[in-house]
């Protein structure tokens, strides 16, 4: 299998913002804001259909966890979670994960999800967002 999550889950070369038995967060190549992270089960399961319950509850979890590190250390006024499963869902890589953007009112998204945030902040936000989910 060439799954390009479960090889840098294997090989640990993502920027991690949070690695769990079950789930792990890092940030994706093309962020569409400052923060935008990924969260994918350590195990390979193509899409929702296939995973068990059990995984996808300790994924969503984690997603909960992302997005409230988000609104408390990047001052996110919301997020958007955004996930594809199948061929006809335009599915990017055939790993189930989860895009969580964190969204700003004044960001400047206006065509969601194919903007990108002109949000700027002062710091490292996948730094702040790692910290705070230890």
């Amino acid at each position: 299998m060439d799954c390009v999550f479960c090889r840098l889950i294997g090989e640990d070369t993502a920027h991690w913002v949070a690695r769990e038995a079950e789930a792990c967060a890092f940030a994706p190549l093309d962020p569409l804001a400052p923060g935008h992270t990924l969260v994918v089960p350590t195990s390979h399961y193509a899409g929702v259909f296939d995973t068990p319950p059990d995984v996808l509850a300790r994924s969503m979890t984690l997603v909960q966890r992302v997005a409230t590190a988000m609104r408390t250390t990047l001052g996110a006024t919301g997020v958007n979670i955004l996930s594809a499963s199948g061929p006809g869902s335009e599915q990017s890589v055939p790993h189930l994960h989860f895009h969580v953007v964190p969204r700003w009112a004044d960001d400047g998204i206006s065509t969601w999800p194919t903007g990108v945030s002109s949000h700027r902040p002062t710091a490292d936000p996948l730094t702040h967002l790692a910290d705070a989910l230890r």
